[in-house]
């Protein structure tokens, strides 16, 4: 076992982190091993891989430990719980010290021959290479069916064209991922995020294996969740930033409706309508309350904006590149 010490030597920056979180795999986490490795071995490149075990049950912890006894490039994060694969994920991106970082599933599906080609796209100068399954190896109903369905109103919704959204092998320059939050669902959603912060992106065709061991941890109810969680990345590519003009736009419309329904109101009280029962003067009173709380939800959201922009000290912004910056000299007369 050659590729056991070959590529993770002390002093050197690490160019490459592949960054897998399995969930009771005991099937497959010493084969993805050794295929993670063979693959990026022929890369020549200096690599480690992160396994994040998200509260395994059966013997995945165990064997990931022999797999970091015999091999220097294998790390090893145990989450106390279960805390889904998003989560997992992060915690593999925050302890990952690579200027790449590689996400892919641990089921063995996705297969770690296609991360040299993926490598090789990026550097032509992308900043996000995404694959791209072909030939879907998973059952059509619970699986393949909710995919495409999700991929379909994910490009409507969001205006990004994106072929496989839930393709979970991915290449990605670390730089672009210090300020990406993920929770919920949203590492589905990790290539509109870097898109939304600037990543230039491509797409390379992988191969999907089927699965040979274990069980799937997909399912319907997933494929709500992820649903649900579409509506929130809507919100934070859109209207993050200013949300009054999310509510403060449903607001006038309310207004609007008010002010209609009141005039209504008033001209058939003009001409002797009878205005028992009349849902006019209702529908007044409703819709200017109904304005008053959109637009106070505005205002409410516009400090909560500001608020988390300045206890995080973000700036809404990222400088790619400066050129004669002020700690430099200048060169001016």
């Amino acid at each position: 076992m050659d590729w056991r010490y070959s590529t993770r030597v002390e002093g050197f920056p690490m160019n490459v982190s592949v960054v897998v979180p399995v969930k009771n795999e005991e099937g497959n986490v010493l084969e993805l091993h050794r295929e993670i490795a063979v693959a990026m071995r022929s890369t020549g490149r200096s690599f480690e891989i992160i396994f994040v075990d998200d509260g395994s049950t059966d013997a995945t912890f165990s064997l990931l430990k022999q797999c970091a006894a015999e091999d220097a490039c294998c790390r090893v994060l145990k989450l106390r719980r279960n805390y889904g694969q998003t989560v997992a994920m992060k915690a593999g991106i925050d302890a990952a010290v690579g200027a790449v970082i590689v996400t892919l599933d641990g089921d063995r599906q996705n297969d770690p021959a296609d991360i040299p080609e993926m490598l090789r796209k990026l550097d032509e100068g992308y900043d996000v290479v995404l694959g791209v399954r072909t030939v879907r190896q998973d059952a059509l109903l619970h699986r393949r069916l909710p995919s495409i369905i999700a991929n379909r109103l994910f490009s409507m919704v969001s205006g990004v064209k994106c072929s496989d959204l839930g393709c979970a092998l991915k290449a990605i320059r670390a730089s672009f991922l210090t300020d990406i939050e993920l929770y919920g669902e949203m590492h589905r959603y990790l290539a509109v995020l870097l898109q939304h912060a600037g990543a230039r992106c491509a797409e390379v065709r992988t191969n999907h294996r089927p699965r040979v061991s274990g069980r799937t941890k997909y399912g319907l109810d997933r494929t709500m969740r992820v649903l649900l969680d579409l509506l929130v990345v809507k919100y934070r590519l859109q209207w993050f930033n200013s949300p009054m003009r999310l509510f403060g736009s449903f607001g006038a419309a309310s207004l609007l409706l008010s002010f209609a329904a009141a005039f209504g109101t008033v001209f058939m009280k003009l001409r002797g309508t009878d205005m028992t029962g009349n849902p006019l003067l209702l529908l007044t009173v409703m819709a200017a309350f109904a304005a008053l709380q959109l637009f106070s939800l505005g205002i409410l959201g516009e400090v909560c904006a500001r608020v988390y922009f300045h206890a995080s000290r973000r700036t809404g912004y990222v400088v790619a590149e400066q050129l004669n910056s002020s700690d430099e000299d200048s060169g001016s007369l």
